[in-house]
């Protein structure tokens, strides 16, 4: 008989002794934070698609290492930073994650290791990794390749034309500056 496993709370170490997988899709609207990133006014968001897989990793003289791998992606409608419209960012997040027994071990290892390291759980929320990870994976300056409109990069504002004609508030200082003797 095949375990069932439930992402919201994942027995970890049971997940990948099984070789667990899980995936599935879901819409933007059940993911709480993820879904205040998206802009208003841009084509409908996608669904959040994720996959999870647990392994297990057999060391020499110690105890199998315990290790999640993840995989999510959605279509995120963003605001474009060049011309402020809305753009449709593909966000992906590929991670894995190894665990550990306890939070001494993970902060020792965590500066040395390339992977994540987590505490070993068995109520482990896994939906709340993925959202973390895809939230993460978020561009910095979401933009479209090429904007639909030209975009203006000239200054409209009369008032900055003016002020850098007017001249420099100290200049007059200068004048009043005695020559010095050579």
């Amino acid at each position: 008989m095949e375990k069932k496993f439930a992402p919201s709370h994942l027995d970890i170490k049971a997940f990948a002794q099984a070789e667990g997988e899980l995936d599935d899709a879901s819409p933007l609207a059940q993911w709480p934070r993820l879904n205040q990133e998206q802009v208003a006014g841009g084509e409908a968001p996608g669904d959040v698609r994720w996959r999870l897989r647990g392994r297990s990793e057999p060391v020499a003289g110690a105890a199998d290492e315990i290790w999640l791998d993840l995989a999510a992606e959605v279509d995120l409608p963003m605001q474009c930073q060049r011309c402020l419209k809305p753009v449709l960012s593909t966000v992906l997040a590929e991670r894995s994650f190894r665990f550990v027994a306890d939070e001494a071990t993970a902060a020792a290892l965590d500066d040395e290791a390339e992977e994540d390291i987590l505490v070993l759980s068995r109520d482990f929320d896994a939906l709340a990794l993925v959202e973390d990870e895809l939230i993460m994976a978020l561009p910095l300056v979401p933009r479209h390749e090429v904007c639909p409109e030209a975009v203006t990069m000239a200054v409209s504002d009369p008032d900055v034309d003016a002020a850098q004609e007017r001249p420099h508030p100290f200049a007059a200082l200068a004048s009043l500056k005695k020559p010095s003797s050579a």
